[in-house]
């Protein structure tokens, strides 16, 4: 083949007939005519507006077809490194994205790998296995990074591994549609080139092994923060960009008029242990892209933007948590200051190690006055399952659940395990793990409640000592504040009536108590016009995990924007994933809200 590669467009597309419309789709999604034939009768009145509105009438057919015709669709697919690439019958895109991924460099036992894999998948779901191998940044993983999926996959569920292999389906013929309309999704590859430069700061014992750990004005916290702001001044074109005192990078890019109200926007920088790439730092990263472009095309809004890199939020160097957010906010805690983490440092020593003053005088000048900002919105990944579900890219925030977390113990008597009679033992372990099993039972009475004992720990424990003391912690999350309420209360009664009947002492302490935040009005309406602008359905929903936009709402009006996350939405975990195509939809709402509120402020 010679020349000039024509790409489609959206126009050409609207324009053509049944025939041509299949024609045109061809080899999207493998042997599967019936996709585009379906899709064409769905092609809105006025046609396509944006290539993510293809995207999803096609993933909707696919979605509403039979699971016969879905089982045809995965089975039609070959199998990687298999015999259709040994035979070298594969079509030409499934050999493109083969070969690019280095499946046909395989070596002898890469190869041999992968033939038994793939006799154990089929032999267990009785199709083939099914993985976008281009990657989420869309230039192919690599062959340890496939093995190592297709043999976590292949412990799966039939249930949730056909709707994985759909979902990767999907991400193929997204792939494939970019190729064909030529379409480059930049500003979604700068966000998440930025993540993974961003993921290299770790923590040494962390670092070693592979896994990304931030916490708090560790020296990795401290390296994300000077390359935030470096990226900030040198490669988006900030105005002002500095670090505060309680270690937030703040970026600040002018409006037309400095008198105006600014817009707030950012996430948070730390991250929990062995975490993955996107949680917090996502939100950042978009609202830079988005201020990059700005910058390159010389445009500045009616209105100022202040974007903030929030130092923490978690809650894993110190109990304190949304210490970030809560400074500018007028709720740090003075007493957060001497705290120590496990090694015995103060904050106030972690602080000024940092080189920040660690006074409380200069935290409290922190406080944002309200009348000076317009509002706060934060871009999130979902942290959940339901966007990935629903194969949607993006979703509108309607609430953040209310939460309250506890530090607890059981303590009752160590003693022989083989001396000691069942009816005599005082044991802190069976305690918790009573407990456990209770707030599990009591969430699950409630509708959107949640509980978690995420931490068990037995001190100097022994395979043949009855436990003496066994501490854990407790995270109790409803949608309301009555709720959230209720369910604190009963899980804390029944922890005391544990208590009295097994004989053992209890101990609970607060470490956080955040209010449920709902969206303001106004501003979720105008990322759900950011969704639409897109061509994408407007869906809803709540957040069950905690952000900083529930410390700002105290303060402002605030709402949030999804963003999916792949690997059936896992977060806090090295799967965490977001794809290249997913950010440039997440920066291009933002810059649509901003367009929005530029029109809104705009002189009539």
């Amino acid at each position: 083949m010679s020349g000039t590669t024509t790409m489609l467009t959206l126009d050409t597309l609207n324009r053509a007939d049944l025939g041509e419309f299949v024609r045109l789709l061809d080899g999207i999604y493998e042997h599967s005519p019936w996709i585009p034939e379906r899709s064409f009768a769905r092609r809105p009145a006025q046609g396509f507006i944006h290539l993510a509105q293809l995207e999803r009438v096609l993933v909707e057919v696919v979605r509403e077809a039979s699971e016969a015709e879905q089982l045809g669709l995965i089975r039609a697919h070959p199998e990687l490194a298999g015999k259709a690439m040994v035979a070298q019958t594969l079509t030409a895109e499934s050999t493109g994205e083969q070969s690019r991924a280095g499946l046909t460099a395989c070596t002898r036992q890469e190869f041999e790998q992968l033939q038994a894999l793939n006799a154990t998948y089929n032999q267990r779901f009785g199709w083939p296995f099914i993985l976008a191998v281009r990657g989420p940044r869309g230039e192919g993983l690599t062959r340890a990074q496939i093995i190592a999926t297709f043999e976590r996959r292949s412990h799966g569920t039939r249930e949730l591994e056909f709707a994985e292999c759909l979902r990767n389906i999907h991400r193929i013929a997204q792939i494939r549609l970019n190729e064909k309309f030529g379409v480059v999704p930049e500003r979604g590859n700068q966000v998440w080139d930025w993540a993974q430069a961003l993921a290299a700061h770790s923590e040494p014992a962390f670092a070693e092994r592979g896994q990304l750990t931030a916490t708090y004005l560790s020296d990795a916290h401290r390296a994300c923060a000077a390359q935030l702001m470096r990226w900030m001044r040198e490669d988006c074109g900030f105005d002002e960009v500095s670090l505060d005192a309680v270690g937030n990078v703040v970026g600040q890019y002018r409006g037309t008029d400095e008198a105006t109200p600014r817009l707030l926007t950012g996430s948070h920088y730390d991250t929990v242990r062995n975490a993955g790439r996107y949680d917090g730092r996502l939100g950042i990263l978009v609202a830079m892209a988005a201020v990059r472009e700005l910058h390159r095309t010389g445009r500045r809004l009616p209105f100022g933007i202040e974007v903030v890199g929030f130092a923490e939020e978690e809650g894993q160097r110190y109990k304190a948590t949304f210490l970030g957010s809560g400074a500018l906010v007028g709720a740090f805690d003075p007493a957060w200051l001497e705290q120590t983490d496990a090694h015995g440092v103060t904050m106030r020593e972690a602080m000024r190690a940092a080189g920040l003053p660690g006074a409380m005088e200069a935290i409290t000048a922190l406080a944002r006055n309200p009348a000076h900002y317009l509002g706060f919105v934060e871009v999130h990944i979902e942290q959940g399952p339901v966007l990935d579900d629903l194969d949607l890219p993006l979703g509108v925030v309607n609430s953040i659940n209310g939460s309250a977390r506890y530090l607890g113990a059981f303590t009752g008597v160590a003693s022989h395990a083989g001396t000691t009679p069942m009816n005599r033992r005082r044991d802190a372990a069976t305690a918790a793990a009573e407990l456990a099993l209770y707030a599990e039972a009591r969430a699950s009475a409630d509708e959107g409640s949640v509980a978690t004992v995420g931490q068990l720990q037995v001190p100097a424990g022994s395979v043949n000592v009855v436990p003496g003391e066994c501490r854990f912690s407790l995270d109790l999350r409803a949608p309301s504040n009555p709720q959230r309420n209720a369910l604190v209360a009963d899980v804390k009664e029944h922890a005391q009536r544990i208590a009295e009947r097994r004989r053992v002492a209890l101990t609970l302490e607060e470490t956080m108590v955040a209010s449920a935040a709902p969206s303001d009005a106004a501003w979720k309406a105008r990322w759900a016009a950011a969704v639409q602008s897109l061509g994408l359905p407007v869906f809803e929903l709540p957040s069950g995990a905690g952000h900083d936009a529930m410390k700002l709402h105290e303060r402002l009006p605030q709402a949030m924007l999804f963003v999916r996350g792949g690997n059936a939405g896992i977060s806090h975990n090295p799967l965490e994933t977001v794809s290249n195509d997913d950010a440039e939809l997440a920066v291009q709402a933002f810059e649509h809200l901003l367009q929005q509120l530029a029109a809104e402020k705009a002189p009539q």
